[in-house]
């Protein structure tokens, strides 16, 4: 759910614009989101041709943004108790959701520097954080995403659904300017097999940059999953407001937003020995875990009620989840 002082300026904000002009302005980015085409928020784009457009972006993919990062920088921040980063860049950070959940699952961030290239997405990114007291000082510069662009140094540095929106033949090189001097950098992408491929070549280019991956993955080998036949992806629930729904045109009071991710630190920290890739599948007497190794493998595994604690905690295992539970 969205911290209140959030959802209070994000619902002022659209209060600006008649539910016709949001709604239609939404369906034109749900479209887009829905068959792959940029948004245009990172790199340069014009697609946001409004402020009405500008407004329906933040109403559409905010919530569920914030709602994915919030997860990944939890699953990350588990895994390295003694991080406490005191500065973050957001890259291509639109308005702003990765930097609310950073200081939500680290009270310790003081600066704050969001690189995002259209200018009315900042004006919203602005008055949104102006709300907060952690982040009523950050810093907007307006630019677009390149791996020669001076970079503000930043303990944690974050990128959300914008790898994805540059060429392939960029991404690589833009993957290690975010690793630059930093000490963790986690990147999100769209739960799609597009967005896991572009996942699992920026993973692959942070451990070869010397980094250690905190999650999802157990292990710094290569991706098991073979490209074309499955992708790792994972699912958090999040609730929709009266307002959101309206914007959306939805009747239900939730959605579930599909993430692709990568958490990786210049400190090895100690790892689950196993992550839970799927939904367990619970029968009588019985769950059954799909579940990514730190051998580098994936396999299923059958836990059953006979094996007493551990099939109780395979009973309250989510998909996501390290196994087996500390």
């Amino acid at each position: 759910m969205l911290p209140e002082d959030l959802r209070a300026a994000l619902d002022q904000a659209l209060a600006r614009f008649s539910p016709p002009e949001l709604a239609e302005a939404t369906a034109r980015l749900t479209e887009r989101y829905r068959t792959g085409a940029s948004t245009g928020t990172s790199t340069g784009g014009n697609h946001l041709r409004s402020r009405a457009d500008v407004a329906a972006y933040a109403a559409y993919r905010m919530p569920a943004t914030y709602a994915a990062a919030t997860t990944a920088l939890r699953q990350a921040a588990a895994l390295s108790p003694g991080f406490t980063p005191r500065s973050q860049l957001d890259v291509g950070g639109g308005t702003g959701a990765a930097i609310w959940a950073a200081t939500e699952v680290w009270p310790s961030v003081e600066k704050v520097t969001v690189i995002e290239h259209d200018a009315d997405v900042i004006d919203l990114g602005r008055r949104l954080a102006r709300r907060s007291p952690a982040l009523a000082e950050t810093t907007w510069r307006r630019a677009s995403i390149a791996a020669g662009l001076d970079r503000p140094a930043a303990d944690l540095v974050t990128m959300s659904y914008a790898l994805g929106e540059l060429p392939r033949t960029e991404q690589a090189q833009v993957v290690r300017w975010l690793a630059a001097d930093a000490a963790m950098v986690v990147i999100i992408e769209p739960g799609t097999p597009v967005g896991y491929a572009a996942i699992a070549a920026a993973r692959e280019t942070l451990t070869a940059a010397g980094l250690s991956v905190l999650a999802p993955c157990p292990h710094d080998g290569r991706c098991p999953i073979e490209p074309g036949r499955d992708w790792c992806h994972f699912s958090v629930r999040l609730p929709r407001s009266s307002l959101h729904r309206r914007v959306k045109s939805g009747t239900l009071s939730f959605e579930d937003e599909k993430f692709s991710y990568v958490a990786a630190a210049t400190t090895a920290a100690p790892r689950p020995a196993a992550r839970v890739l799927r939904h367990p599948q619970k029968r009588k007497g019985v769950v059954s875990l799909r579940l990514c190794g730190d051998d580098g493998g994936i396999a299923d595994v059958i836990v059953s009620k006979r094996q007493g604690d551990l099939y109780r905690a395979a009973r309250d295992a989510e998909w996501g989840d390290g196994w087996p539970p500390r």
